[in-house]
């Protein structure tokens, strides 16, 4: 199973390649850890970040995406050029894409807790939480086919 964490911050998306085969985890290395889209309101930037990460994920062959999930309204609430990219991963085909609220990560945690400290994944710290969320997304996977 080959799952791309995301984490969507402004106009920022951030990721982690993370598979599991037989109970091991691994990192996987990527050619691009973030995409930046500068205006979402220009429909051929849309296209292109759509494009460009859908070709990502062939590449790399993933089968799902588990995104982090921003509240809609709020204090801590997403912009609308996050909910753009947000809605232009889900349109990607033939990948599993989720969105998992901060709830579900922390109880989901709390069942399965990191089985190694983030500092030791050898990954950037601005990786920490699409790195996080992949683990999540893989764990309910696995104990779901239980």
């Amino acid at each position: 199973m080959n799952t791309c964490g995301v984490e969507i911050k402004g106009s920022e998306v951030l990721l982690c390649l993370l598979s599991k085969d037989n109970d091991v985890f691994d990192i996987r290395d990527v050619r691009q850890t973030r995409f930046v889209l500068s205006d979402a309101d220009d429909t051929e930037q849309m296209q292109k970040f759509y494009r460009d990460f859908k070709k990502l994920m062939e590449d790399y062959g993933v089968d799902s995406i588990a995104i982090k999930g921003r509240p809609h309204k709020g204090k801590f609430a997403g912009g609308a050029a996050g909910f753009k990219m947000e809605a232009a991963l889900q349109l990607i085909t033939d990948v599993d894409v989720r969105v998992l609220n901060a709830t579900t990560i922390k109880e989901q945690l709390k069942r399965n807790p990191l089985p190694v400290e983030f500092e030791e994944t050898g990954l950037k710290k601005f990786q920490e939480q699409a790195f996080t969320t992949a683990y999540v997304y893989i764990m309910q996977r696995t104990y779901a086919k239980d």
